[in-house]
């Protein structure tokens, strides 16, 4: 494995395990309202777009930080959307 490789999967981890919280404490205590709509939508977007980005380029630490990612994202934005 390439230096850039275990740089690219070390940065997929951190970002990704950074969600792991967030998701934790709103799905825990329905507390939504420090969330933008806009912003959280937007980003979840972004999130699919490097998913798919990943894919073409057949780059598997982007494809699977990115598909924990939007998951963890996609489940924030529902509760924001549920429990506003």
């Amino acid at each position: 494995m390439q230096l850039s490789d275990w740089v690219g999967s070390l940065a997929a981890t951190l970002t990704t395990v950074s969600f792991i919280p967030q998701a934790l404490h709103t799905y825990r205590s329905k507390d939504v309202g420090g969330i933008s709509l806009l912003g959280y939508s937007s980003f979840t977007v972004g999130v699919g777009l490097w998913l798919v980005y990943g894919l073409l380029l057949r780059e598997w630490p982007i494809v699977i930080a990115n598909a924990i990612t939007v998951s963890f994202a996609s489940l924030i934005l529902l509760m924001k959307i549920r429990y506003r």
